[in-house]
C-alpha cells in the first residue's frame, strides 16, 4: 500500500512568506501582537472599525495591511478577526495600534434596548424545558 502525503507548497503573492498551504500560518499569534495581550483601546466584538485613509508609518507588516484592507467600510471586530484567522485578543491589539495612530476609527453600536429586561415567565420557561426533554 502506498501512502501519498500532501506536497508542501508555498503560497505566492503578498502573504507568501507568512502562509504555507499545508502547515498554515508560519507566524504564531503572540509574535503578531509582539507579545501583548491587552489592547490600548476599548473594543468589544461588535465595535465597528473603519479605516480613515491615513497610512501609519511606524506600523508595517502584512497583518496591519490586511486589517486596513478589510476596514475599507465599517466592519465589526469579530469579522476582522475571522478574516485574519487570528484570535480575537490578537486582533484587538492590532486594531488598537491602528486606532492609536489614527488609521482607524471606532464606533460602539447603540444598545439594543434602553428598556429594562422583563422578568422571565415561569410557565413559558417550564414549557420550553418540557419540550426540550421530550426531544432528548
Amino acid at each position: 500500500m502506498t501512502v501519498v502525503l500532501p506536497c508542501r507548497q508555498r503560497s505566492y503573492g503578498p502573504d507568501a512568506p507568512w502562509i504555507d498551504e499545508v502547515a498554515g500560518r508560519l507566524v504564531r499569534p503572540f509574535t503578531v501582537s509582539k507579545g501583548r495581550t491587552r489592547p490600548t483601546a476599548d473594543l468589544d466584538l461588535m465595535t465597528m472599525v473603519r479605516a480613515t485613509g491615513r497610512r501609519p508609518a511606524g506600523l508595517q507588516g502584512p497583518d496591519y495591511d490586511r486589517v486596513l484592507e478589510l476596514c475599507d467600510g465599517p466592519v465589526p471586530v469579530a469579522e476582522v478577526a475571522a478574516h485574519l484567522g487570528q484570535p480575537v485578543a490578537v486582533t484587538k491589539v492590532l486594531l488598537a495600534d491602528l486606532v492609536d495612530c489614527g488609521a482607524l476609527t471606532t464606533r460602539t453600536p447603540p444598545a439594543l434596548s434602553a428598556e429594562p429586561v422583563p422578568r422571565s415567565d415561569r410557565a413559558l420557561l417550564e414549557a420550553v424545558l418540557h419540550g426540550l426533554r421530550q426531544r432528548l
